[in-house]
């Protein structure tokens, strides 16, 4: 049998209800349509859902897919994708995370693992190269995330990698995450804790000593060697060891690029004074989420002493800080750390966590919810005893908790009172810590993303306007983001359809996206993907299978009802600053987001309604979808 170079080349089915598992082979065609990762579990479940599933139930499934990249030599090679329907929005659900438990299962010999089923009780996954197990996990319920990784570590052996859900997901709250390394790495939008939980899998443990065979070894560790190179040579790139994420407080703070106070303003002239106080206090070093990773933009953190005393532990990024801080107007960075900690520890997603108590705080202000109502909490601004309590309120799913657990767009509509104006979500998923009022690619970011408000899935918008990051995309159409306003609207609608064409590649070939801000360009990947693979693929094409993969994903929310409608994103996101640095600055509110949404729809090939046109379908393949 013909090598099937660049993937392990099997996948491997787990089914829950009835404690099997089966091992397939992985389809070649699919592979080279749709590469691996969130591309490959586009195609199974499209092809495997029904529409309308309830996302809860055992029908839904959720896949843990690697790349082809993933578990080689290629720099930035240490991710995992979790797909599946989301619990949260009811749509495509994604989540990425980096750590060596990917890397791990294609060692083991699988490329991709579909969870089906629901378990009659809690259970635990065990994958040892082609051994497969499935054990009661009576002991390790409750636990939190990094306590079950630690009991497994102990039980199995310390080489496995371990995934497992908190006591947030065994409760099913619709945020929860799958946490991965020592419990610190997470894959945490859209609930895929939640799914885990519906279907009793506390935790899944891989080990293997495989390895993926390689086409053209000389070319392709000479080509992982200039991009190391490239990346290692850039002087920017040292601020990701040095200062991580969380060094850019300051620069997103300057930048209107920093939700505060529930999106009332997109600044508060604190940002540089928070982080360097967490550089001189909380902060260990750095570290890479997985054994071959050369940025090491991870945090070591901490707080030792006083009243939030938290472990050295691995955490406090921009997104979770931002969420305890700016999100919610608290200038305590101690008390922050010890947050994003507890929701790590929880297995939440830091971003929705902190998004629904700054939505929580206003309904509050706004008396529509009163200090009974938070079982005698007091939930001003900044006050994080509360802050604390209510995380673990949600984790629980306790008292106003329970509400708050399912999401601020689901909450909102249960306590009503006009609080759905201040609930910011698009397509159910919490806004994270970037602001479209600093760069306005980002608005169409938020707006047609396909798994809802996130600022990473597919990409930044406002790295390129606001920062001028090109991507190396200027030879495949892109405007120099030099010459481009960060405020202007028209053209974002053509820019951004490529710069989301390439942002969907590092989630389909396991890559860290990090490395494509860090330098890596389509002509580098595609360099490296066709030296691993043997196949010819060149930057043109990489854009293509980006393109037809973010349909594909679309065409699923279009199945679930998705359209036009949901593309928009709230109203306060779009006006003027409430207070801050740019409540002075009329040109940062966005003023025709329509235009700029036809400009894409227009650029994508689909109808006025956000539909992909059955012509589009056909130029990228995907005429095999029923519309």
């Amino acid at each position: 049998m013909e090598e099937f170079f660049g993937y392990a080349g099997k996948i491997l089915r787990v089914n829950l209800e009835n404690k099997t598992s089966t091992i397939e082979n992985l389809n070649r065609d699919d592979a080279r349509m749709y590469l691996g990762g969130a591309g490959l579990s586009a195609k199974i479940l499209y092809t495997e859902l029904q529409k309308g599933v309830d996302p809860l139930s055992p029908e839904n499934k959720i896949i843990f897919s690697t790349g082809p990249l993933t578990a080689t030599a290629a720099p930035g090679s240490g991710s995992v994708n979790l797909c599946f329907k989301s619990p949260l929005t009811g749509i495509w659900g994604e989540a990425r995370s980096g750590s060596d438990w990917g890397p791990m299962l294609r060692k083991a010999g699988f490329d991709i693992l579909i969870i089906e089923g629901h378990s009659s009780n809690p259970v635990y996954l065990v994958i040892e190269n082609d051994k497969i197990e499935i054990h009661d996990a009576f002991e390790i319920v409750g636990l939190t995330t990094s306590q079950k990784t630690s009991y497994l570590k102990q039980k199995l052996g310390k080489d496995f990698e371990i995934a497992a859900i908190g006591p947030a997901g065994e409760n099913k709250v619709f945020y929860s995450s799958v946490m991965f390394g020592e419990g610190s790495r997470a894959a945490g939008r859209t609930g895929a804790g939640a799914l885990l939980g519906s279907k009793n899998l506390l935790s899944i443990a891989v080990k293997g000593n495989g390895k993926i065979p390689v086409a053209h070894p000389q070319e392709f560790y000479s080509s992982c060697r200039e991009s190391s190179q490239k990346l290692l040579s850039n002087p920017d790139n040292l601020g990701l060891k040095l200062n991580g994420t969380t060094g850019d407080l300051g620069k997103c703070d300057n930048a209107g690029d920093w939700p505060t106070k529930n999106w009332h303003s997109n600044s508060w002239g604190k940002g540089e004074e928070l982080y360097d106080r967490f550089k001189k206090h909380n902060l260990v070093g750095s570290h890479g989420c997985y054994k071959g990773c050369i940025l090491f933009c991870g945090r070591i953190a901490k707080v030792e002493s006083g009243k939030w005393k938290t472990p050295v532990h691995e955490g406090a990024e921009y997104e979770s800080i931002s969420a305890f801080t700016a999100f919610i107007m608290n200038d305590d960075m101690d008390a922050a750390v010890h947050a994003t900690y507890l929701c790590n520890e929880y297995g939440l997603d830091t971003i929705s966590t902190g998004a629904a108590i700054a939505f929580a705080m206003e309904c509050y202000e706004k008396g529509i919810l009163s200090k009974s109502d938070f079982d005698g909490l007091n939930m001003d601004w900044g006050n994080m005893d509360s802050t604390i309590e209510m995380i673990g309120k949600i984790a629980r799913r306790e008292g106003i908790g329970d509400i708050l657990a399912d999401g601020v767009k689901k909450a909102s509509k249960v306590i009503g009172k006009g609080s759905e104006e201040f609930a910011i979500n698009v397509k159910g998923l919490e806004g994270a810590a970037h602001d479209p009022r600093s760069g306005k690619a980002l608005a169409l970011t938020y707006g047609v993303g396909n798994i809802g408000m996130s600022h990473i899935h597919p990409i930044e918008g406002m790295a390129y306007d606001a920062y001028k990051v090109d991507f190396g995309l200027i030879p495949y159409g892109l405007e120099d983001p030099k010459q481009v306003d960060r405020f202007e609207e028209k053209g974002k609608g053509k820019t951004s359809k490529l710069l989301h064409d390439f942002g969907v590649i590092p989630d389909v070939i396991g890559l860290c996206k990090f490395y494509i801000y860090a330098g890596l360009t389509p002509d580098d990947i595609s360099k490296t993907l066709s030296t691993l693979t043997g196949w010819d693929i060149d930057g043109k094409e990489l854009l293509k299978i980006g393109e037809r993969i973010y349909n594909l994903q679309r065409m699923f929310d279009i199945r679930e009802g998705i359209s036009r409608k949901d593309d928009e994103i709230p109203q306060r996101v779009k006006k003027v600053p409430d207070f801050g640095k740019y409540a002075t600055v009329p040109e940062s509110a966005i003023q025709n987001y329509d235009a700029m949404l036809e400009e894409y729809y227009i650029a994508r090939g689909w109808d006025l309604n956000g539909v992909p046109k059955p012509e589009k379908l056909r130029e990228l393949g995907l005429n095999w979808i029923k519309q």
